[in-house]
């Protein structure tokens, strides 16, 4: 286990090759900055800025291997359930890496850090079509891509065309451009999730460049605007939530959530953690919930669909 002053004099050398510039608390509470509100302290957030967030992580992340701290990669928190301990080493908060870099004929890149529905401001402002099955997604550009998130029939992958990142080679964190190839995507599966270790991932997002072309921005606005209210009329704001808790399954012959819905498990509940009485595939905070609940009630859904089906259900959110 890493001590406290040690992270504090881990840091100290790493911002002598590149100086820090962002915001950095110590024992930071992780349910300020996942969509659950659950989570215990952390022994050092930190989201650098937009100025030196590559060289300043590139150098962390180098460290980091090097010294065995451990190191979480956080996005938008929306498919994080962070232990009630908390965690004990250094969250990166990607955040302050946000915004539109780049845009050429048919293509735009955002870095990984923006949140989703600020990039699709941008997207309808600047009549960019194509990516309008995100709008009202939770989260950020990097996790969509690293979750290869899915919705509306589409899946990022169907419109990303490179992503470039900070990978792992020789001990040595460097730029890369990962170039879209089908055979590395599947079903809420990208290359992204491939390898980790305890001192955290050994590739981080940077950004992504998606194919888009020019629509109407009111055409884009009204597709948006009814995915938004869709989810909305669905439930997926009304609590707390990670969205949809396990994957859909062709092999099962009907969505998780039906499952789930036809074994009488909406409303199933521990301690402040509840199947969405209206939808069976979405767990809930009803507002005192901790990990410990929400893992709980996870674990036991995935287990009474198994005892009454032989369905063994796989789990979409990540358990810190």
């Amino acid at each position: 286990m890493v001590r406290l002053c040690d992270i504090s004099d881990f840091l100290k050398r790493v911002d002598k090759q590149t100086q820090f510039e962002g915001i950095m608390r110590y024992n930071e509470p992780l349910s300020h900055h996942t969509t659950f509100k659950v989570g215990g302290p952390a022994d050092v957030w930190i989201r650098p800025s937009v100025d030196v967030f590559e060289d300043y992580v590139a150098n962390l992340l180098t460290s980091a291997y090097a010294e065995e701290v451990p190191v979480f990669i956080l996005g938008g928190g929306a498919n994080i359930v962070p232990q009630d301990v908390g965690f004990r080493g250094l969250v990166l908060d990607t955040s302050g890496y946000a915004g539109l870099l780049a845009d050429e004929y048919g293509s735009a890149s955002f870095a990984a850090g923006s949140s989703i529905d600020t990039a699709m401001a941008v997207a309808e402002v600047r009549g960019w079509g194509g990516l309008e099955f995100l709008a009202g997604m939770p989260g950020s550009i990097g996790g969509a891509v690293y979750t290869n998130a899915r919705c509306y029939e589409t899946s990022v992958s169907d419109r990303l065309i490179e992503a470039v990142a900070l990978e792992l080679g020789c001990g040595v964190f460097q730029r890369k451009t990962v170039p879209f190839r089908e055979t590395d995507f599947g079903y809420k599966k990208s290359p992204f999730q491939d390898e980790k270790s305890a001192s955290g991932r050994q590739t981080l997002i940077l950004s992504a460049k998606f194919f888009v072309y020019q629509r109407e921005s009111a055409l884009i606005h009204e597709e948006m605007d009814a995915h938004r209210k869709d989810r909305e009329t669905k439930g997926h704001y009304r609590f707390p939530s990670a969205g949809s808790v396990f994957k859909n399954n062709r092999a099962f012959g009907k969505p998780v959530g039906k499952i789930i819905d036809e074994l009488g498990l909406r409303g199933l509940s521990y301690g402040g953690a509840m199947v969405a009485p209206f939808h069976g595939n979405i767990i809930v905070n009803t507002g005192n919930a901790t990990a410990t609940d929400i893992r709980f009630l996870t674990d036991e859904v995935r287990e009474i669909v198994r005892e009454k089906t032989g369905f063994v259900l796989e789990p979409e959110i990540i358990f810190l």
